[in-house]
């Protein structure tokens, strides 16, 4: 398995390319990421409060989604520069665990996405031109709420996300991508701070959610895989930012 390393100790580094189906499951899934991610509350309304800040943020009736958890992680770069980053979110994303589930649009539209299970069930008979030409498991599809560019007028903290409608195979309600300024009261110590966020609506069926059976194993796997696409994509916005500044 092949791994990149700085030149020298501090200096940043892009994450290793992920070449199959098994080094996936080792990067996303078995590896232990090195900065935890998962927002922790003392109590459940403390979660719950913290969660209905974020949503209504994001324009999101709090009364529809719950939500599941948020994971977050600072990064040395810019708010603005993290998005633009986030904007190229494809099939070939390093910090993505592509060969599980395959990010699937048309010409960059992010849209709507399709994310394949496994990169779709192909016809050993016919090759597929495009991406949209593969058929298969669909484990979600994500059509687009709301994507935020450009912050709002009287945002101090240049807010910007990508927020998502999800239905299909993943029992999610909603989904998104959410950047900010770093706050420091919040002891926040990096340029910009990158949230993921789930609302857990187990196929329209709100009550399923808060059933320990079915969230308890579903949220170890999810918090791992988030963790780890969250490390990755901060080691990769983080070397990218350093080469610009270092011309």
């Amino acid at each position: 398995m092949q791994k990149i390393k700085p030149n020298k100790p501090g200096t940043p580094c892009p994450p290793p390319r992920s070449q199959n189906f098994f080094t996936d499951v080792f990067h996303f899934l078995l590896h232990s990421p090195s900065i935890p991610t998962r927002v922790d509350s003392d109590s459940e309304s403390q979660r719950q409060n913290y969660g209905h800040r974020i949503i209504q943020r994001l324009d999101i009736d709090v009364n529809k989604y719950a939500i599941l958890n948020i994971h977050k992680i600072g990064i040395e770069a810019p708010a603005s520069y993290i998005f633009e980053d986030l904007l190229q979110w494809n099939g070939d994303s390093t910090c993505w665990p592509n060969h599980i589930a395959n990010v699937v649009h048309n010409d960059n539209d992010l849209e709507k996405i399709k994310i394949y299970l496994f990169g779709g069930i192909k016809n050993p008979f016919q090759r597929p031109q495009k991406p949209m030409d593969l058929k298969g498991i669909s484990l979600f599809n994500l059509k687009a709420l709301k994507i935020l560019q450009v912050p709002e007028k009287f945002d101090v903290d240049n807010g910007r996300y990508l927020l998502y409608h999800c239905s299909g195979g993943y029992p999610i309600g909603v989904f998104a991508m959410y950047v900010r300024s770093s706050i420091g009261e919040q002891n926040e110590k990096e340029q910009a701070q990158l949230f993921m966020i789930v609302g857990f609506n187990f196929y329209g069926r709100e009550a399923l959610s808060k059933k320990r059976w079915i969230n308890q194993p579903w949220q170890m796997v999810h918090d791992r895989v988030s963790a780890n696409i969250l490390n990755r994509f901060k080691q990769l916005c983080e070397w990218r930012f350093d080469k610009i500044q270092s011309g």
